[in-house]
């Protein structure tokens, strides 16, 4: 955004603050990474504790925490990280100055299923095998490298601390939060994503009064699979975003 230095205007970058999808560890988000600093824009990866079963409000605090202090930036909500951006973004921080929801909901998809929450807390979760989540999650533009970023990520993480966000996410529900965010909101939606019904991904967009709404052919995990054109989508918003502050 622009400021005066010497009666020179100059422009103060904006940094992007992701945060990541289940495994929450963000090492799947190199090439991302990697594309949005060939574009100019700096990203800082807030990793969730491995070992630490955290629900939603557990996560907002440690997230509001990590948050930069100083300068502007945007937050990006990577899947099951989007009703966390939702929720600092209906009380936005100093220096939060625009959210982008990647692949994401307000409120869980799976609802129905909201019955079968006590199950999970004994679910084998490292039991399906990479096959079914490389068709759920990444579809055709699985690779090998991805599947073993994937593999890799999921170790990391505790079985109990996976099923205990598997459980938050069935019942999740900020709406309400959703629907008072005025910053500036980019969703992020893919067109063949095989975890998210479409309409999931309308609702979403239908919330946010100050939004606009990319839909990019690739699978859930977008910015893994398709890093170059997703941080172009992301840069360009986030030009925007510095271009009307």
């Amino acid at each position: 955004m622009p400021h005066v230095e010497g009666g020179v205007v100059a422009t103060r970058p904006l940094r992007l603050v992701l945060l990541p999808g289940l495994d929450a560890t963000g090492r799947q988000h190199a090439a991302f990474s990697a594309a949005m600093r060939r574009l100019g824009v700096g990203v800082t990866v807030i990793a969730y504790p491995v070992d630490r079963r955290l629900d939603y409000p557990a996560l907002a605090r440690f997230v509001q925490q990590a948050l930069p202090t100083e300068g502007d930036y945007l937050l990006l909500g990577e899947s099951f990280s989007g009703p966390l951006a939702l929720s600092i973004a209906a009380s936005p921080p100093p220096g939060l100055r625009g959210v982008i929801l990647s692949t994401t909901f307000a409120r869980s998809p799976w609802l129905a299923w909201r019955r079968l929450q006590s199950l999970l807390y004994w679910a084998p979760v490292r039991a399906l095998p990479m096959p079914a989540l490389s068709w759920l999650l990444l579809g055709r533009w699985s690779t090998p490298a991805l599947r073993d970023a994937l593999r890799d990520a999921l170790a990391r993480v505790d079985a109990d601390v996976l099923r205990g966000r598997a459980i938050a996410a069935l019942g999740v529900d900020v709406a309400v939060s959703a629907d008072t965010v005025t910053l500036p909101t980019l969703c992020l939606h893919a067109a063949h994503d095989r975890l998210l019904p479409g309409r999931c991904q309308r609702h979403l967009s239908a919330l946010l009064p100050a939004q606009a709404t990319r839909w990019l052919d690739g699978p859930h995990l977008m910015l893994q699979a398709r890093p170059e054109a997703a941080a172009g989508v992301v840069a360009a918003f986030m030009q925007d975003v510095c271009g009307s502050a």
